[in-house]
């Protein structure tokens, strides 16, 4: 089971359509992938169509009960099942805002999510993870779990702010927890028909290097009317320009040269 965390500390780079349009790719080709938010917010649970209000169980309950219990329940009775095959979701709840008031320096508390996969890693081939905005239990969790960080960045100014934010955020997380973590930064909403856009993508590519895609994720309109819909793009219009970037995005990490973390008990 291969495992990708997507983030970054700014909202609106397109977390949450990165994630989808992957998963769905990977579902559209017969593998079995699982989407995890861990984003209060709920974007990806709502774009299933459902309530991170009201939904129970969600992946808030894995962390409250190994809060409560030293130890992880049935993970697979918070997972649901969406409207398309080989794909299925570990919705967030909004109490997942609550997290880090209530664990405050518990020790354990942040291999939850890794655990939690582990238990399942028999079920799935693909895991993406959307994470929240901020540095916090959830995203550590995410982050120790993960094998490749995906962090999608705007072709635009603010947006390399969150992206410097974030770069800071792994290696200090890296550094405690002494796990190895590759990251891909992968520009997002590009405009060709900007030089703003054209001009930020060269300076990522000047500043960054190779841990930028080589390519870049074009703005797309079709995508807002895909999340209004509640399917991913790739499934509703597979050949749309955006889905065809993604295509590429996937082909790169897939093939690249270094090899997977493996996830506990593989």
């Amino acid at each position: 089971m291969k495992v990708f965390a997507v983030a970054n500390q700014k909202g609106g780079v397109g977390k949450t359509t990165t994630s989808v349009t992957l998963a769905g790719l990977l579902s559209q080709h017969g593998h079995k992938t699982l989407v995890v938010d861990l984003d209060p917010h709920g974007s990806l649970t709502t774009y299933f169509r459902y309530d991170a209000e009201r939904i129970t169980p969600s992946v808030y309950d894995l962390f409250e009960q190994q809060l409560r219990s030293g130890h992880i329940g049935d993970v697979t009775s918070a997972i649901r099942r969406t409207s398309y095959k080989n794909l299925h979701l570990l919705p967030a709840s909004t109490a997942l805002a609550t997290l880090d008031r209530q664990i405050g320096s518990r020790d354990g508390m942040g291999l939850v999510v890794l655990k939690s996969l582990d238990q399942i890693s028999h079920l799935y081939d693909y895991v993406f993870i959307d994470c929240p905005p901020v540095l916090g239990i959830a995203m550590i969790n995410a982050l120790a779990a993960s094998e490749l960080l995906l962090i999608p960045v705007q072709t635009e100014f603010l947006a390399q702010k969150g992206l410097e934010r974030m770069l800071q955020t792994l290696k200090m997380v890296v550094r405690a927890q002494k796990f190895p973590l590759q990251h891909l930064i992968v520009p997002t909403l590009f405009d060709q028909r900007t030089r703003a856009a054209r001009d930020i993508l060269q300076e990522l590519r000047q500043r960054y290097g190779s841990s930028v895609w080589s390519s870049q994720v074009p703005v797309d309109n079709q995508f807002r009317e895909a999340s209004r819909l509640g399917v991913p793009l790739s499934i509703r219009v597979p050949h749309a320009r955006g889905v065809e970037a993604y295509s590429e995005l996937l082909d790169f990490i897939l093939h690249r040269d270094v090899p997977f973390r493996q996830v506990m008990g593989q």
